[in-house]
C-alpha cells in the first residue's frame, strides 16, 4: 500500500503536461485500488486475531485464565477459600491476635435513649473538696453528663464569674453500678480525655460502698492533669506519709496525640487466687503493657471493685491551676468488662507479666 502511494505521487510530479482533468481521473483510480487493496489487509487481520483470541490470547482479558503450579481445590494457596492445610487453630484466648474477641461479661449502652443513670451513679456536690482542694460542684444535670452518638460524655463547665458560687464550676463524678464481680477479668475503654489546666480526668476503680480508704485499695487505670499529656497508673493502698510510702505504684507515661483529643485505648486486667486473696495486676496503653504490680495484703476483693469516672477541677494535684473559662470534655467511646485480657487472652497476660516493670514507690 505504501508502494502504490510513492507511485502516485511520482505520476502527479512528473507528468507536467497532463491536463488538470486527466490527472484528477487517474488520481481517483489510484485511490480506489489503494482502498481496496487496504479493506483486504484489514480483513485478513481481523481474520487471524479472531482465532488467536478464541484460543487463549493473552490480549483477550476477558478469556484469560490464570495459570497456578498445583491445583487449588487439593489447597494451593493461591485459593484461601479452599485451603485446608496448615496447623490446627490457636485455642482462643491463649494467644496474641487470636480470631475471636474476648468475652464480654458487662458494657454499658451508650444509647441517648438510655438514662446516663440506668448504669452509673451520680456523685453530687463538692464534698469538701474531696480530700484535694477541688473546686468543682458535682451534678446529676444532663449538662455534665449524657449520651450522643453513641458515646457517653461528661463535660466539665468552667464559668468563673458566674453568679451561683455552686455554678461556677459543675461536673459530673459516675460510679458504675456494676461491680468487677470476678476473681479474673480485664477492663477495658477507650477515652479522649480532656488535657487544660486546672482539669483533671480519671478513669479509676474503688471497692463498692462503705469501704475504707485507702486501706481497702485504689486502683488508677487512666488520670491526667494540667495537660501535660502524661498518663499516670497507679496503686494506693497507704495514705500520703512517710511510713506507707511502699504502699503506693505509680508509672508515668507520656501518651501520644493524648493532648490532640486522640482517642486512647486503656486495659487493666487482674488475677487473684479464690483462696489466698493473692493475686496479680497488669495494665496497658494502646496495647502496650506500662506497669504489674502484686494485688497488696489486706485489700478488698477485687470482684468488689467498681468503675468511676469524673473530671475534677483545680486542687493539689493541679498545683493551683484553675481552668479557663469554657467546657471540657471527657469522651467515652468504649467501655466493657472481659472474662479476659482482649487481645491474646491469659497467656498475653503472663507474657507481659514477666516483661512490664513494676510501678515506682512514692
Amino acid at each position: 500500500m505504501i508502494f502504490g502511494l510513492a507511485l502516485l505521487i511520482l505520476l502527479i510530479f512528473f507528468t507536467p503536461n497532463m491536463p488538470f482533468k486527466d490527472t484528477f481521473s487517474q488520481l481517483k483510480s489510484q485511490l480506489k485500488g489503494l482502498q481496496q487493496e487496504g479493506q483486504k489487509y484489514l480483513n485478513d487481520y481481523q481474520s487471524n486475531r479472531q482465532s488467536q483470541s478464541q484460543q487463549g490470547y493473552p490480549g483477550s482479558p476477558q478469556q484469560y485464565q490464570p495459570q497456578y503450579q498445583g491445583q487449588p481445590q487439593q489447597g494451593y494457596a493461591g485459593a484461601p477459600q479452599q485451603y485446608q492445610g496448615g496447623p490446627p487453630p490457636i485455642p482462643h484466648g491463649t494467644h496474641p491476635g487470636a480470631n475471636q474477641p474476648s468475652p464480654t461479661y458487662w458494657q454499658p449502652r451508650f444509647d441517648q435513649s438510655n438514662p446516663v443513670s440506668t448504669d452509673w451513679e451520680h456523685k453530687e456536690g463538692n464534698n469538701n473538696g474531696w480530700g484535694n482542694n477541688e473546686i468543682e460542684n458535682y451534678t446529676s444535670s444532663p449538662t455534665n453528663s449524657f449520651h450522643a452518638s453513641n458515646k457517653l460524655i461528661l463535660r466539665a463547665v468552667s464559668q468563673p464569674n458566674y453568679p451561683d458560687p455552686s455554678q461556677k464550676y459543675t461536673s459530673a463524678r459516675l460510679v458504675s453500678r456494676q461491680r468487677l464481680a470476678r476473681s479474673r477479668g480485664s477492663l477495658v475503654a477507650s477515652l479522649t480525655l480532656p488535657c487544660a489546666l486546672g482539669i483533671w480526668p480519671a478513669f479509676w476503680l474503688l471497692p463498692f460502698e462503705p469501704f475504707s480508704w485507702p486501706t481497702d485499695g485504689e486502683v488508677d487505670i487512666a488520670e491526667t492533669w494540667n495537660g501535660d499529656g502524661i498518663n499516670h497508673s497507679c496503686l494506693h493502698w497507704g495514705f500520703y506519709t512517710p511510713q506507707d510510702t511502699d504502699k503506693h505504684r505509680v508509672v508515668g507515661t507520656n501518651v501520644a496525640g493524648m493532648q490532640s483529643g486522640r482517642s486512647v485505648r486503656f486495659e487493666f486486667a487482674w488475677w487473684q487466687d479464690d483462696n489466698s486473696n493473692q493475686g496479680r495486676l497488669v495494665w496497658w496503653i494502646d496495647g502496650k503493657a506500662v506497669m504489674k504490680a502484686p494485688v497488696p495484703a489486706g485489700t478488698r476483693r477485687m470482684a468488689d471493685f467498681v468503675v468511676l469516672l469524673n473530671i475534677a477541677m483545680g486542687g493539689n494535684v493541679c498545683q493551683g491551676q484553675m481552668p479557663r473559662e469554657g467546657t471540657y470534655d471527657f469522651v467515652v467511646h468504649e467501655l466493657k468488662m472481659l472474662e479476659e485480657p482482649e487481645s491474646g487472652g491469659w497467656a498475653k497476660f503472663e507474657k507481659d507479666w514477666r516483661k512490664v516493670r513494676e510501678g515506682d514507690k512514692i
